[in-house]
């Protein structure tokens, strides 16, 4: 009987391409995998994968009380599985996953997706923050295997707790364009961002530097910000332009051929909180893996990345006149065609590299070492 795995997030399970290779590798090496996540209002039907999924739906949407509501509800189901191994994503779904762990006599595991403590959100509040310390000081140390998304927050990880992180970095899956379906030219280029509408991603400096840039912005996510961003563009006369457009929520899929479509990806955290700061975001290789060159904030771990394979545009900061100029150069259209051209070139040839084949080597390696020390049976 394979070692069963379960996985618990506080997302809707059809966007969450992090959980949607990790859980796909693992199923596809023989581990029986079961993700749980949350249903929205709104949320489609579960798209189907090699494992086993389920959402929990909630009266509250967001706030302390939604945190409270998701971990009961998280308990409860949890209680009526069973499992060899059970594996919390971030400190927001730890404290029932590793209650359920400890009462089974089984291995717990911490995936940490971001530094939850230091994003803007919490960071702003200190109250807030202290209590996420806390559940992070409790949790950190009562795993058996703990790992997170690049180098910088491991070893950051590892100096607060004392133990070791290992690395498994949230790299795209090597799909090579078919043959003969060349990205389809657009009346004007296309900048692309992904990911969530929230606190910190430099989406309202974007927006301000819109109409100094010579193409046009399609915007693919949701979150925190959505009304406020959607308002200043009406302010800014960019929706009414069609400079701007707000796709909203996007199936994995679908964003890959939008990805792949597009002229530049745009990747502006501000620096709000050292898990920001110290970020290898998912969206830098889905631009890397579409060919598509970017605009990024010049942080540690991506200057790191660039340094080895020169596949985008760093900035030092996030004024509209840094970001119009930094488009604007990068725009082939408009500005430099011939560095374009070597950054797109450099993007298929770093693409051969850093891929999710590579990368679930390392993922496979620390479930195989883990389970091969934990019992056969699972409680």
């Amino acid at each position: 009987m394979p070692a069963s795995l379960v996985f618990t997030v506080t997302t809707d399970l059809n966007y969450d391409q992090r959980m949607q290779r990790i859980c796909g590798s693992l199923a596809h090496a023989g581990y029986a995998v079961l993700l749980v996540g949350r249903q929205w209002p709104a949320s489609r039907p579960l798209t189907p994968q090699p494992y086993r999924q389920h959402r929990l739906r909630c009266w509250f949407g967001r706030g302390k009380l939604f945190y409270v509501e998701y971990n009961l509800r998280l308990l409860l189901y949890l209680l009526g599985q069973r499992a060899t191994a059970w594996c919390a994503i971030d400190l927001d779904t730890a404290l029932p996953v590793w209650l359920r762990a400890r009462l089974g006599g089984q291995p717990f595991i911490y995936d940490a997706h971001e530094l939850f403590t230091e994003v803007p959100e919490v960071v702003a509040r200190p109250r807030v923050q202290r209590l996420w310390r806390a559940i992070e000081n409790f949790i950190v140390p009562r795993a058996t295997l703990a790992y997170t998304v690049g180098p910088a927050l491991a070893q950051l990880f590892e100096r607060r707790h004392g133990r070791p992180f290992a690395v498994v970095r949230n790299i795209s899956r090597l799909v090579e364009p078919a043959a003969g379906a060349p990205a389809s030219p657009t009346s004007a280029p296309v900048i692309l961002y992904q990911g969530a509408l929230n606190a910190g991603r430099g989406l309202e400096p974007l927006l301000e530097a819109m109409p100094q840039v010579r193409g046009r912005l399609v915007i693919c996510g949701e979150g925190d910000l959505s009304a406020e961003l959607r308002a200043q563009a009406r302010r800014l006369g960019l929706l009414d332009s069609g400079q701007v457009e707000f796709r909203g929520y996007v199936l994995p899929a679908e964003l890959r051929e939008l990805t792949r479509q597009a002229t530049v990806g745009v990747l502006l955290l501000e620096n709000q909180g050292l898990s920001y700061y110290y970020s290898l975001a998912n969206k830098f290789f889905d631009y890397l893996h579409a060919g598509v060159p970017q605009v990024v904030i010049d942080f540690p771990e991506y200057r790191a990345l660039n340094a080895q394979y020169q596949v985008a545009d760093l900035i030092p900061d996030l004024e509209p006149t840094t970001l119009a100029a930094a488009l604007n150069h990068l725009l082939p259209e408009v500005g430099d065609a011939a560095h374009y051209q070597r950054l797109a070139e450099n993007c298929r040839r770093a693409r051969q590299t850093l891929n999710w084949q590579h990368e679930e080597q390392h993922l496979l390696a620390l479930y195989a070492r883990l389970l091969s020390h934990s019992l056969p049976s699972a409680s």
